[in-house]
């Protein structure tokens, strides 16, 4: 599929391996026909002795052993030779057989315009070979007409095939070369496919590896910072922030099983069938952040699909991995979620450095957010308040099942994490 077909209708004797084999033989067949046989029979014209006229038949045909390689020089040739013929016989020589192949192979195998002058050479041979003969034998009138009517049919009849046989050559040859680039731009689009879904399923796999990395590390620092600071003034809570960093882990390991298991040929039973977090997972996320975010919901929680779903805890997931990167330690967030019949809204603002946050221009927190938030039809804007902070809203457009589940009141305040 990767060979581009040629046009080569004036090549279509010389491409085949036995191109030189079969023009030859042609030359030998008709040389033994209308040279050989003629000889022995004593076939010859009073004019010039036999032998000469021999020698006028073998130049008329041994040019056709050049008809498919070069059909302009085999013209050339049996054209002088045609010369030569009015000049040794005042009559037509039986290898003027020859006369509507010559015509045939040009016409067959050469443009149209250079073509052309089989035509013309042939032309002039049908009105001035029969004049001779006819001033040499005194012919009838008629006959002379008769006879240059057939010498003139044996020049345009094989000129027509073989134009028309050319022709129709090249408008299949053009046909199956439009047929093969078709083939080919349907090849690449579907090679240019594959690597646009390779490309979007790489970035999914890095936006969940990097939302699930940084929220979880982050979680950890935060909670181990401040289990450090309270060893100090109450030994007892620190159990309790172990437990919060060790389950952060946990739950880390176990996306990233799923998602490595994702990328084997055969993925094992607990990361094929691990559930993808939800809106349900959210409320345990926050508590796990600390006492410094809240969450409040607002509506009833719709059932909806879990792209949707892991769409929304990813976006409160990096917001947050955001807010504790940045913010600063004083700094509180605040999580709503507001579910509506067609669209579910998720907003969350700090108080913290807002603006005059730093950043390593390394992260790609918010470019993933918006992707994620783009793939579902959403909307996303994020970036600093007016009166300090940060804000980032998202809108995720949903096709309600008409199944709603009540998750509290319009307006309630999740329990807090560890002191």
């Amino acid at each position: 599929m990767n060979a581009r077909p040629r046009l080569t209708p004036g090549l279509s004797f010389a491409d085949r391996r036995d191109g030189w084999v079969g023009d030859i033989a042609l030359a030998g067949l008709l040389f033994a026909l209308a040279a050989v046989f003629p000889y022995v029979i004593g076939f010859h014209y009073l004019v010039s002795p036999i032998e000469l006229q021999f020698l006028v038949s073998v130049a008329l045909i041994a040019p056709l052993a050049l008809r498919s390689h070069y059909p302009l020089v085999m013209l050339v040739l049996s054209g002088t030779a045609g010369v030569a013929h009015l000049l040794v016989a005042n009559g037509p020589l039986p290898a003027l057989v020859v006369v509507p192949v010559v015509v045939y192979s040009v016409a067959r195998e050469v443009d149209a315009v250079s073509s052309r002058s089989a035509v013309l050479i042939g032309m002039f041979g049908a009105i001035v070979g029969p004049t001779h003969w006819y001033l040499s034998n005194g012919w009838d009138v008629n006959f002379l007409v008769v006879v240059m009517l057939v010498c003139t049919g044996m020049v345009l009849t094989p000129y027509v095939i073989g134009r028309r046989l050319r022709e129709s050559a090249k408008a299949k040859e053009a046909a199956e070369l439009l047929e093969h680039e078709r083939v080919q731009t349907l090849l690449a689009e579907r090679d240019q496919r594959a690597r646009m879904a390779e490309i979007n399923a790489r970035q999914q796999i890095a936006r969940e590896l990097h939302d699930i990395v940084a929220h979880s590390v982050s979680v950890m620092v935060v909670q181990a910072e401040g289990g450090r600071a309270l060893a100090a003034k109450k030994p007892e809570k620190a159990a309790e922030v172990l437990e919060t960093i060790a389950g952060t882990g946990r739950e880390a390991l176990v996306e990233m099983r799923r998602i490595v298991g994702v990328l084997r040929d055969t993925p094992d039973e607990e990361s094929t069938y691990a559930p993808m977090p939800g809106l349900d997972d959210i409320a345990e996320m926050v508590h796990r952040t600390g006492d410094r975010v809240v969450l409040r919901t607002t509506g009833h929680q719709p059932s909806c699909g879990p792209a949707t779903q892991l769409t929304v805890y990813r976006i409160v997931q990096e917001a947050l991995t955001n807010f504790l990167k940045h913010a600063g330690p004083r700094a509180r967030a605040e999580v709503e979620l507001r579910f509506g019949a067609d669209r579910i809204t998720i907003e969350i603002s700090d108080d913290g450095l807002g603006s005059g946050a730093r950043s390593d221009g390394l992260g790609y927190g918010l470019k993933g957010m918006r992707e994620r938030v783009s793939a579902m039809g959403g909307t996303l804007e994020a970036g600093p308040r007016a009166d300090g902070g940060f804000r980032v809203c998202a809108v995720v457009p949903l096709t309600s099942t008409g199944s709603h589940r009540r998750v509290g009141s319009h307006s309630r305040e999740q329990p807090k994490g560890p002191p």
